[in-house]
């Protein structure tokens, strides 16, 4: 009798979801968004990152100097803050 070794054995495949028909080629995860959400007098800078889709982000706060940086280095694309209500986030006031 053969037994199967549990790491050789392969992953019950995942249901189809709706995550099946996002777009995931190259020239859309190549995208980098920014949308600045405030400027602290402390010389802080927060703001959503996001790749491939503005409607799906992380907040991170980074030093001015940093920011500039990291922006640079991804060759962000600045989103607006009425695009950011049109993605349902209304919080933030206009920078």
């Amino acid at each position: 009798m053969s037994s199967v070794d549990p790491k050789d054995a392969l992953p019950n495949p995942m249901p189809i979801s709706v995550l099946d028909s996002v777009n995931t080629d190259a020239e859309t995860l190549a995208r980098r968004f920014v949308r600045v959400t405030q400027r602290q007098p402390n010389g802080l800078v927060a703001f959503e990152f996001s790749v491939g889709w503005p409607d799906m982000s992380v907040e991170l706060v980074l030093p001015e100097e940093q920011f500039n940086e990291f922006c640079l280095k991804n060759k962000v694309e600045f989103l607006t803050n009425a695009v950011g209500e049109k993605l349902g986030d209304q919080s933030h006031d206009e920078y």
